[in-house]
């Protein structure tokens, strides 16, 4: 039986572009060897879609999975034993290119031709939510991470104080009260005036964060300055640097599209912002090094949160690495420094495993649903507890403060040592957060 239902294309992330095409795939096949004979008869091996963004804007989320299949493949070749029973794994990839409708459709497809039993998505609402619409409404039983839980649990029609609307679709991640920790602390460790101007898109993340971040910031004693949502691709941001160099703000934070960052911190360059802020906090974008690279001295100090990094001191259980081992395979397999989506993929086939482990029946949607609202696993990214909410449906992992520096030595231009662990005190610090200045 052949592994690849389709051509796979596969482009570079350069300097001058974000714009990173990485798998035109619409699903790819990672079939353990135990796993083939089984196939024909269906009952003995559990089908497994994993979509995300392999191409387009959003495409170096996905850069690691070829690397995260592979090691999966070796480790769980004898598959999974749930009760007394032992079952092959059979992980389908398909590749949203970036569009939440692609997203919704590729879905669909897995449900209906592929007949899945489990989804699995990530990185980001645009990915996360059509992927998981779909499997609710089919009754598929779907595991995400990688976009505010918020945006997951709330984007997708939950109200507060009312019963969860979903009953298959479950959801790991940090949330806005994970960041409200993480930056009460982080921008407590460089002296400011403590006013920040925040550049919020008209999206998912960004309603989610003006509405429910920004009010905890100004809680915690931060003053706002806020010019309003913007549209995903604007070229010109003369409207906000201006609005947050007249307000005198010291801090900056923005959760923009990945692409729109470097457009706006050129501009800010240019303007005198970049000369005037002391923290540059950057959530979604930020995240790569080829994103800081691509900025050259204008991305030396920058800050950020990091959901994983290669010096957690976790192990991920459906590949067998330690987290450090993760980010030094990924490098040696991709050739680019490790980024913080392949420690966060892992941690959901980490959790994916441990669901179809602690279900009484994997073949079973109903069931494999009832274990993923009770899960509770060690993963690459920590333990994922659904028992501890915050809502239903949802559970939380934590945030790490670290910031962009020039490496001392290696082969890489950047290094990110961890500066803050208040959200996350089982990860150790291992540098100093200094306040941003602009190169050069």
């Amino acid at each position: 039986m052949s592994t690849d239902k389709t051509r796979t294309n596969t482009n570079t992330f350069t300097r001058r572009d974000f714009v990173r095409l990485a798998g035109g795939a619409a699903a790819i096949l990672g079939v353990p060897a135990t796993a083939r004979p089984a196939i024909a008869q269906g009952d003995d091996v559990i089908r497994v879609g994993f979509i995300g963004s392999r191409s387009g804007p959003l495409g170096v989320f996905g850069e690691g999975d070829p690397f995260l299949v592979d090691k999966f493949n070796a480790n769980m070749a004898d598959g999974v034993q749930v009760g007394d029973k032992r079952y092959g794994i059979q992980l389908i990839l398909g590749d949203t290119q970036s569009d939440p409708v692609r997203a919704s459709q590729v879905a669909k497809d897995m449900i209906n031709s592929d007949h899945v039993d489990m989804m699995l998505t990530s990185a980001t609402p645009e990915n996360v939510n059509p992927v998981a619409d779909a499997c609710e409404a089919a009754g598929v039983p779907c595991l995400s991470t990688t976009a505010p839980w918020e945006s997951f649990y709330f984007g997708r029609g939950a109200k507060p104080g009312q019963p969860s609307p979903f009953k298959w679709t479950y959801h790991f991640c940090f949330g806005v009260g994970n960041f409200a920790t993480l930056y009460a602390d982080q921008w407590s460790l460089v002296e400011t005036n403590r006013k920040v101007g925040v550049l919020l898109p008209n999206d998912a993340d960004g309603n989610a964060i003006r509405g429910l971040l920004l009010p905890e910031l100004e809680k915690a004693g931060f003053t706002i300055v806020d010019p309003g949502p913007y549209e995903n691709g604007t070229a010109d941001f003369s409207t906000q640097i201006n609005a947050f160099k007249q307000e005198g703000c010291e801090i900056f934070n923005t959760f923009p599209f990945p692409p729109d960052f470097p457009v706006f911190w050129r501009q800010a360059a240019q303007k005198g912002f970049a000369q005037q802020a002391k923290i540059v906090q950057m959530a979604k974008a930020g995240l790569f090094a080829a994103e800081l690279e691509a900025m050259g001295a204008l991305g030396f100090g920058l800050h950020a949160g990091a959901y994983w990094h290669k010096d957690f001191p976790f192990t991920s259980s459906s590949t067998g690495l330690t987290c450090n081992e993760i980010a030094a395979g990924y490098e040696a397999s991709v050739k680019k420094q490790w980024n913080q989506q392949v420690g966060a993929n892992a941690s959901l086939l980490d959790a994916a495993i441990a669901g179809l482990a602690t279900s009484d029946n994997p073949k079973d949607k109903a069931a494999l649903a009832a274990a993923l609202s009770t899960l509770k696993a060690e993963t690459a990214v920590g333990l994922v507890d659904f028992t501890s909410g915050p809502v239903p449906n949802c559970a939380t992992t934590g945030l790490v403060g670290v910031q962009w520096v020039k490496a001392a030595q290696g082969p890489w231009e950047f290094d990110l040592p961890i500066v803050s662990n208040a959200d996350h005190a089982a990860v150790p610090l291992t540098g100093k957060m200094t306040p941003y200045v602009l190169q050069g």
